[in-house]
């Protein structure tokens, strides 16, 4: 049975890819305060390389982490998130749109499949996959295939997916080393870096979001919808602490305080920043 100390370390690793253009995810990610390269991953996608350093030091398994940090950008942003991932044991995906509970699959390193069916067609519906012939190459990936092993998996999900538009540049093939998929997605002309910057520096670059499609859901645009996004935030950031907390999920813990953090933002701002 493999230990918690056999999920992290180097050899794992995570893609997020976002429904977004860089543009749009770049404001939103930094909320992560995770070293990251951003770039585009089809016409209407992007995605997030992170440094990994959660896992690669040890402290969690990086299943739990990808599960907080998507839960945090889709509940932060009017896009959903798909984050790929994988250990030596196992690899898998988390899906998470709005303020649904996240939806995802686990294989393990042989391909045998340890999700449950019905997380899968959830996953379909949620992104608008084709009813038929999407989720029957779906579920060719939920059951056994001696010659599919985990990462052939996750090129079979990457192939449905090619129809509502992900082009995961070949260089980033999930399954290769953190330190390998930052390089090269740093060697890619439209890749940007993504840390943390601060909040005063967060909040300079709003000129440019404004102007995007995320741009009335930031917090100092002290709208109704930035105000209804805040209080979102608070209420689901709460329970999601308290359940992390309760059973020592890092991943839950992060998700829970960074969607605290940012609705707490937005309301303070709607308050010191009254419109006229």
């Amino acid at each position: 049975m493999p230990t918690e100390a056999d999920r992290t370390g180097p050899a794992s690793g995570a893609l997020l890819l976002c429904r977004a253009a860089p543009a749009a995810v770049a404001p939103v990610a930094h909320l992560l305060r995770e070293p990251m390269r951003l770039t585009r991953a089809g016409e209407e996608w992007s995605v997030l390389v992170p440094e990994g350093r959660p896992w690669r030091d040890g402290a969690e398994p990086v299943d739990r982490v990808v599960t907080g940090w998507t839960t945090a950008l889709a509940v932060g942003a009017p896009w959903p998130v798909l984050a790929l991932w994988w250990d030596p044991d196992h690899a898998g995906f988390i899906f998470a749109s709005g303020f649904r509970r996240p939806v995802g699959f686990v294989w393990l390193a042989s391909g045998v499949p340890v999700g449950e069916d019905e997380a899968m067609r959830a996953f379909a519906a949620r992104l608008g996959l084709d009813p038929v012939l999407d989720v029957q190459a779906l579920d060719r990936l939920t059951t056994p295939d001696s010659a599919a092993d985990a990462r052939a998996r996750l090129r079979g999900l990457l192939a449905v997916l090619a129809g509502v538009g992900v082009a995961l540049p070949a260089e980033l093939a999930p399954g290769e080393p953190a330190d390998r998929l930052l390089e090269a997605a740093a060697g890619r002309p439209d890749s940007l870096p993504v840390e943390w910057p601060g909040w005063r520096e967060a909040l300079a670059e709003r000129d440019t979001v404004d102007h995007s499609r995320l741009g009335p859901w930031m917090p100092w645009t002290g709208g109704p919808r930035a105000r209804a996004l805040a209080l979102a935030q608070v209420a689901a950031g709460l329970p999601l602490l308290v359940q992390g907390l309760r059973r020592r999920g890092g991943g839950w813990v992060m998700a829970g305080a960074l969607l605290l953090a940012h609705g707490a933002l937005g309301l303070t701002y709607a308050l010191t920043h009254p419109r006229d």
